[in-house]
């Protein structure tokens, strides 16, 4: 996107968001092609397959009469362990292709799964939809938050199925936690806690650009974004702590969480204030993002914490990589993707909740039907959460320096972030991290308009909303 196109997208934005909705109301929408009967097989696309792009495979492959008919990934030397997964699961190999565009030219493709990194989300889903097919996204959906709108306008236009790779909303244990939670039976829950407490080790720090290897396509890597040199050890997966193409934690596994703290407060659309503070600590290498992080997010009648620590930790309250409910009358502890524990006041058990699912036969379900509303993660979901994350992390990215011996001065008057601050600090502590003389980053304080989706009064933020593209790359403004 050129920069007059940033200024064209900050102009036009709130005025957009109403004619849209006016427009959509007014005019048919295209009706999508039928898939066919449970009979009919339908045939897969992966992209992406040096991570999570396998567990996609072991949903797709051999499973509700699907069949992956084709591994995309810009790396040939990374796709080994997927060709032979996939041809054990199904009795047949696949068809590698280096290009995903030429997956998007192949009419016999019905569904795309895309595991690539954070920065090819957005556009690859919106490309799929584009060509006729459905589509199964990870986590974050986008990159920042303009790109996740434009995914959910997608597959609204083009009648598609688009599921977000969230797994915990087709879990068992997890719907029956969060109806608890939504029940009464804790009394008024005003607060949700995310937890990323997943500790990542130094990337190191490298003195000069890295050779690219010679087995990988880098310009297709690069896609949307920049075209660097390689400034860290490892291409693959060190990319989430660069900004360029990650989100940090907060955005890779925190998505899960902050799609749950949403989720069991029942909030379908972003908050009215985000803030964000935190830092790198505890060593000095090439990553870019928070390796330590708290997020708040305010609604007018509840708010959302989220702490990101990837320093060694102990766990809240039971939890590391979950979630916390807090009522007036209990509370609720998330402890995994598909079970939780419900506590009253005096942290006694009232009730468990337990039982996995299948997030991927949830979303073949609804592509055999052509039902959106079957999905239990719908696009605009993976949109909001990732959304959130993304603006957490324009706060941060806009703050300034501070030390740490300043902050109780301006946090002393609330006191759940003042406590949670507390804990962060003793965390650093702990990991010997010495606070005094070390600084951290005071993020900006956000005011969002939820219904436009910007930020008020606040050009600079606004900007960070989307981002420059590569010609041929673009995610587009508008549908």
């Amino acid at each position: 996107m050129s920069a007059m196109n940033r200024r064209d997208f900050l102009r036009e934005s709130a005025a957009f968001a109403a004619a849209w909705a006016a427009a959509t109301a007014a005019q048919p929408v295209p009706a999508a092609e039928p898939v066919g009967s449970a009979n009919e097989r339908l045939r897969v696309a992966v992209l992406g397959v040096n991570g999570r792009g396998l567990a996609h495979i072991d949903g797709f492959a051999g499973k509700h009469n699907c069949e992956v008919a084709i591994i995309c990934d810009p790396d040939q030397a990374v796709i080994g362990r997927a060709m032979k997964a996939v041809e054990k699961a199904q009795g047949k190999p696949a068809t590698y292709v280096q290009d995903l565009r030429r997956v998007m030219d192949d009419k016999s493709i019905d569904i795309v799964a895309i595991a690539t990194p954070n920065h090819w989300h957005a556009l690859a889903a919106i490309w799929a939809m584009q060509a006729g097919k459905d589509v199964y996204v990870e986590k974050p959906v986008s990159h920042n938050v303009s790109e996740g709108r434009r995914i959910v306008e997608v597959a609204r236009t083009y009648n598609r199925i688009c599921q977000t790779g969230t797994q915990s909303r087709s879990m068992p244990g997890m719907q029956q936690a969060i109806a608890f939670v939504q029940s009464g039976k804790i009394g008024p829950v005003r607060l949700a806690r995310g937890l990323c407490y997943k500790p990542r080790k130094s990337i190191g720090k490298v003195s000069g650009e890295q050779p690219i290897p010679k087995s990988i396509d880098y310009d297709l890597w690069c896609g949307p974004a920049p075209v660097r040199p390689l400034m860290r050890q490892r291409l693959h997966y060190d990319w989430h702590w660069i900004w360029d193409y990650g989100n940090g934690d907060l955005g890779n596994q925190g998505s899960h969480e902050m799609d749950k703290a949403r989720w069991g407060l029942g909030k379908r659309e972003l908050p009215k204030v985000a803030f964000s503070i935190g830092g790198r600590f505890g060593y000095v290498d090439d990553g870019e993002t928070a390796n330590t992080q708290v997020c708040v997010f305010d609604y007018d009648d509840a708010r959302i914490i989220f702490e990101v620590r990837g320093l060694d930790t102990k766990d809240l309250l039971g939890a590391k990589v979950g979630n916390i409910f807090y009522g007036t009358e209990g509370y609720v502890v998330c402890p995994s993707y598909s079970s939780g524990v419900a506590f009253n006041n005096k942290g006694e058990v009232i009730e468990k909740f337990a039982g996995t699912g299948d997030h991927f036969r949830n979303f073949v379900q609804a592509v055999r039907s052509r039902k959106a509303s079957e999905l239990t993660c719908d696009i605009l979901e993976g949109h909001l959460s990732a959304a959130m994350c993304h603006l957490a992390n324009i706060s941060y990215r806009l703050g300034t320096l501070e030390p740490f011996n300043r902050k109780s001065h301006t946090f002393g008057d609330d006191k759940e972030l003042a406590e949670t601050l507390a804990r962060t600090e003793e965390h650093l502590r702990e990991n010997r991290v010495p606070l005094d003389g070390t600084s951290y980053r005071l993020g900006r304080k956000l005011l969002i308009d939820p219904k436009t989706e910007t930020i008020v009064n606040d050009t600079e933020a606004n900007l960070m909303l989307t981002r420059e593209y590569r010609k041929g790359f673009e995610v587009p403004e508008k549908v």
